[in-house]
């Protein structure tokens, strides 16, 4: 299958590698790029004692240039949202990860299930602009602490006509994956999409979760699967149903 995948460029090639390695014709198409403000963080994690929460890999990528000054805070608990950005803590230095699976709201719950590890202080959440709202919602409602720092900032890409052509008209494209509500409406708001709607239709637009789907428009809505755990690997499962 012809599959396109909306993730910006660091995370985004090593899904195009997994769909290589199972047999699809990928294509990587970015619509935003990070803008760390690492400086930012590092200031947070020096004015705060206890545990960090992250809802993205980038929060952790955001850490990295801090170098030597991040190794006072790696044993501090760290509340990650899935495997990936999980696993991407780990690689930096950190011990002490507790994983969630699902997204904001579950990544609450663990937490509201592991009082002991806030240590009688807010939690530090580390942020990307823009985010989803479930997280800070869901801790308000379990009335847990916390202090929301924003670590790194998700930039608009304005990708070049000739390359939509390449990957949507020249040769239609069986599936898009979508990985953020954001994603799908930077997507579908732009003009060659909206311009040239017969070219998607046969493609199905495969969601990360329930909202993101909620970005696709209306008339294109009956070609959006969802998966039913938001993780990659039930993700790219749908791929094998037609």
């Amino acid at each position: 299958m012809r599959v396109v995948v909306t993730r910006p460029r660091h995370s985004g090639e090593r899904t195009v590698r997994r769909l290589t390695q199972m047999g699809h014709e990928a294509f990587l198409l970015p619509l935003a790029e990070p803008v760390h403000h690492t400086e930012e963080a590092g200031r947070a994690l020096l004015s705060t004692q206890g545990a960090i929460a992250v809802t993205s890999a980038e929060a952790i990528r955001a850490l990295a240039p801090l170098g030597p000054d991040l190794a006072p805070h790696l044993s501090r608990s760290l509340f990650a949202v899935g495997k990936a950005t999980a696993n991407e803590a780990a690689d930096l230095g950190f011990s002490n990860i507790a994983m969630s699976e699902g997204g904001g709201a579950e990544l609450a719950d663990l937490i509201s299930g592991h009082p002991d590890s806030l240590g009688g202080v807010p939690l530090l959440y580390l942020a990307g602009s823009p985010r989803a709202p479930g997280f800070e919602a869901g801790l308000t409602e379990l009335r847990l602490p916390f202090f929301t720092v924003e670590c790194y900032r998700m930039r608009d890409i304005a990708p070049d006509s000739a390359v939509l052509r390449r990957l949507f008209t020249d040769a239609r494209a069986d599936a898009v994956l979508l990985y953020s509500h954001q994603t799908a409406q930077r997507f579908f708001d732009l003009p060659f999409i909206w311009g040239n709607s017969e070219a998607f239709a046969e493609t199905r637009f495969l969601c990360l979760s329930e909202a993101i789907a909620e970005a696709i428009p209306a008339r294109t809505h009956f070609r959006a699967d969802i998966a039913d755990t938001p993780n990659e690997d039930r993700l790219l499962a749908l791929l094998a149903h037609e």
